[in-house]
């Protein structure tokens, strides 16, 4: 078989939205990978294999051999961000990683300098830097933003650019049908700057498919999510995805919560609760920002344990997420789950997980997957929402509008992804998501 994909040639410019922990250890595992000094291990684009054919033509194969993926070699590197430090004392500062696990990179991380970022405090309040833009309006924010990915692309002669949020949760948004449903709605709010329905985010998002460049949102923020901007994804013929890393307790729900339903034991409660200390863990610290973040990881378990198709089993059970900010912790996010279930005859169990997990390290190798298999599909000339990359995400974008569930099913997420692979090499998508 044959791929019919565009071939990956030149540069692929990763243009992220914020220099924080999660953007650092991301740019410093790649680089470092690609002089052969550290491993990218947790990324499925460079370690998963997918089976293609049956019987005698059967093989196991990297997806790299399957479609034309980016090489490690070709991707540069930029950012927006409200502070200016460059990418080397971001990484520094962030802690995540050792000083020698930085400074083989150095030379490449001090040349990442941050553009100033298209930023409202009222999103993020617990934010104080002042590297930002001055912008007269939303539009304004658009137009200087388009102009950062042009300029960005050019200097760096790049041959595609993808952008990547990987900047904190802003405050919730609620979807509104006058201002979000249409794409025409959309830009008259941003020209009539309309701060209260217009996130910064939805900015980013709006320069860069009409730059051309593929978006994915990795924050659970009301961004591409709407109908306008499907349209405008549509228009534009971009791919775009959304929303919010999958890494730590809700890769663990999402691949556990299964095993309760296809054991068909009843689930009487889930409580989740988490610790971290890092900046993300400062502005989730916000009512209005944990809001977001909370609407996301709630929506997990009702599309896997569903009341409608086992009503003896999941119509009524208590599910409650919680994030706590706990400073002396910083990166090192630990997780407890609680779930308690019913087995024969009612009688109750429970189940503890404790996940002491490292939220950049978790969600580096989901940043890297999420930007070159976005640039396949843009590639692939797919365009809009990209369902297939919903393995990788907390709440996966889906049409609401249309009744559409989203599938956080961790296994049929990875037949998705699989099968995504499969069609854009040539083969025929062969597995069955049930």
């Amino acid at each position: 078989m044959k791929s019919t994909v565009s071939p990956a040639k030149g540069k692929l410019g990763i243009m992220i939205v914020g220099n924080g922990a999660v953007a650092t250890t991301f740019m410093t595992g790649v680089l470092m990978a690609r002089k052969g000094l550290s491993k990218p291990i947790g990324s499925m684009t460079q370690y998963d294999k997918v089976r293609v054919g049956n019987g005698a033509e059967k093989q196991y194969l990297h997806y790299a051999d399957i479609v034309p993926i980016a090489s490690l070699n070709d991707i540069v590197f930029g950012c927006w961000d409200v502070y200016p430090q460059n990418a080397y004392q971001a990484a520094v500062y962030a802690e995540v990683l050792k000083r020698e696990d930085i400074d083989p990179v150095r030379e490449e991380l001090e040349q990442i300098v941050p553009m100033a970022a298209a930023f409202d405090k009222n999103y993020a309040k617990r934010l104080d830097g002042d590297n930002v833009k001055k912008c007269s309006t939303r539009w304004d924010m658009v137009e200087q933003l388009r102009e950062d990915i042009r300029q960005f692309k050019a200097a760096r002669q790049c041959d595609r650019v993808v952008v990547l949020w990987a900047a904190s949760t802003e405050i919730y948004v609620p979807i509104n049908e006058q201002v979000h449903y249409s794409l025409s709605a959309l830009e008259s709010a941003m020209k009539a700057d309309d701060r209260e329905h217009i996130a910064p985010s939805m900015c980013y998002a709006y320069a860069a498919l009409t730059e051309g460049c593929p978006f994915v949102m990795g924050a659970p923020n009301t961004t591409v999510d709407i109908p306008a901007m499907w349209e405008l994804a549509e228009k534009t013929k971009m791919p775009i995805a959304g929303k919010d890393f999958k890494t730590g307790q809700t890769l663990v729900k999402s691949g556990f919560a299964p095993i309760i339903g296809t054991r068909c034991l009843g689930l009487e409660g889930w409580f989740s609760t988490n610790i971290l200390g890092n900046r993300d863990g400062l502005v989730l610290d916000v009512p209005e920002n944990f809001r977001t973040k909370e609407v996301s990881k709630l929506s997990t378990l009702e599309t896997i344990l569903k009341a409608d198709v086992q009503p003896d089993l999941y119509s009524d059970y208590y599910h409650k997420v919680r994030i706590n900010y706990y400073p002396p912790r910083n990166d090192n996010k630990e997780s407890w789950d609680n779930i308690d279930i019913r087995g024969w005859m009612n009688y109750p169990m429970q189940i503890k997980i404790n996940f002491l997990c490292r939220d950049s390290i978790l969600a580096a190798p989901v940043c890297l997957d999420l930007c070159l298999l976005i640039d396949l599909a843009a590639r692939a000339g797919r365009f809009g929402t990209q369902r297939f990359l919903s393995f990788f995400l907390k709440s996966p974008m889906h049409d609401y509008t249309k009744g559409e569930e989203a599938v956080n099913h961790l296994y049929q997420q990875h037949t998705m992804l699989k099968n995504a692979i499969r069609e854009m090499g040539g083969y025929e998508a062969d597995e069955e998501i049930d």
